[in-house]
């Protein structure tokens, strides 16, 4: 009697490093994408440190369906790169064709996580391109990042808004106002040992 096929099991763990070998190889941190979220909340909140933003980046990258997006629009960006699409897919991907608007769909499926407060700090981020979004976006160094540069900006917005529904939260109860907290996971106060992207 043939061997019967083990039956598929996600392996939570793997997605999670492979998330993170994946984004060192591509040449993004977590230190640029709290650069962005910096620049996103200090006018909001003048005290907000580099240590909360990072950490905030953290807890998006922890998401499982962040990473699945994040996995998913590299695999493409580098199958791009190998010039290992069919066209004319392979075209739309290499050239980062305006009307191909897949990249920022699976943007906005990170967008999401955390609220549709997100949607205006990725549009502000995406038209901007500050920082390591200008990086991703110089099509003079053959590397492609169609995917890559809609996600790290959809992860900076993300982080953003949870910056943001937290003060609301700390605010509320400073006020000694009755409120709901969304997540009182023990991951959303301290970032798991180990758990971190290159800085």
């Amino acid at each position: 009697m043939a061997d019967a096929k083990i039956p598929y099991s996600l392996n939570s763990k793997a997605v999670a490093e492979a998330t993170k070998v994946w984004m060192h190889k591509r040449g993004v941190t977590v230190t640029e994408i709290a650069e962005l979220v910096m620049l996103l909340q200090k006018k909001y909140y003048p005290n907000l440190t580099m240590e909360e933003c990072v950490h905030n980046v953290e807890m998006v990258l922890s998401k499982r369906e962040v990473q699945n997006a994040v996995l998913t629009g590299i695999q493409l960006d580098v199958l791009a790169e190998e010039g290992k699409l069919l066209t004319p897919l392979q075209d739309m991907i290499e050239n980062d064709e305006g009307l191909y608007g897949v990249d920022e769909i699976l943007a906005f499926s990170i967008v999401n996580v955390y609220g549709s407060i997100g949607f205006t700090n990725y549009g502000y981020v995406d038209k901007l391109k500050p920082g390591v979004l200008e990086r991703l976006n110089d099509k003079t160094t053959g590397e492609i990042h169609t995917f890559l540069d809609d996600i790290v900006g959809a992860v900076a917005a993300a982080a953003s808004s949870r910056i943001a529904h937290r003060k609301q939260a700390e605010r509320e109860q400073e006020l000694g106002l009755p409120h709901a907290p969304e997540d009182v996971e023990e991951a959303a106060k301290k970032p798991a040992a180990g758990n971190d992207l290159p800085e």
